[in-house]
């Protein structure tokens, strides 16, 4: 879903995923001012997400190295956002996924293949959505639901997960068009950097390109 935002934005503003592969918030929390600080440009930041939950809601007894308690989740949550604020990126800039829900059928597979039991629930995934929804209202964020929205009107969710986990194509394309919305309002005014291939003046390409000086 970052890619697909990145090919939104070309000429207008970069997109960096720092997504790691397996943390949480306990985690993610501690290196965050390694990814981002004052001096990282920040005054230019247009928005930043927080992607977390799918994680933390593991079940305790079947995975003690991820799981998060669901208090600590949302604590570390506003922890994130009160440092993002102290280097002067504010509210209206940050955005809050919650956790898609959890296909345990497809999921079961995949632990029962590692020699595992089933070590998530999509209940309890839906207990760290709410949590991450509230934290959002408390702290002044925006917030998308993945979990509700994917499950609307208890449609068949399977088809936006690749092993009831992880999203799948189908489900980044749904991720990155949900949050094109909320995005859209905040890029609407940002300018183009460079022009496109075809405004290019070919006999004086430095006139077109350099910029102002």
């Amino acid at each position: 879903w970052g890619v697909l935002l990145a090919q939104k934005l070309v000429r207008k503003c970069d997109v960096l995923n720092r997504g790691l592969s397996g943390y949480n918030t306990r985690w993610a929390n501690i290196v965050l001012p390694r990814l981002i600080s004052k001096n990282s440009n920040v005054e230019n930041t247009i928005a930043i997400t927080i992607f977390f939950g799918a994680n933390d809601s593991t079940l305790k007894d079947m995975n003690s190295n991820q799981h998060i308690p669901l208090k600590e989740y949302a604590d570390n949550l506003k922890s994130m956002i009160q440092y993002l604020k102290s280097i002067d990126i504010t509210e209206d800039k940050i955005i809050l996924l919650t956790p898609p829900p959890l296909y345990e059928p497809a999921w079961e597979k995949e632990c029962i293949a590692k020699g595992d039991k089933l070590n998530r629930y999509n209940s309890t995934t839906g207990e760290y959505a709410k949590a991450c929804v509230q934290v959002a209202r408390d702290c002044g964020t925006e917030v998308l639901d993945l979990w509700t929205l994917m499950q609307k009107n208890n449609q068949d969710f399977s088809s936006y997960l690749s092993d009831g986990l992880h999203l799948s194509v189908v489900g980044n394309n749904f991720l990155a068009a949900q949050l094109w919305s909320l995005l859209e309002k905040k890029i609407s005014t940002l300018p183009m950097l460079l022009p496109s291939w075809r405004d290019v003046d070919h006999q004086n390409p430095e006139v077109s390109l350099r910029g102002k000086s």
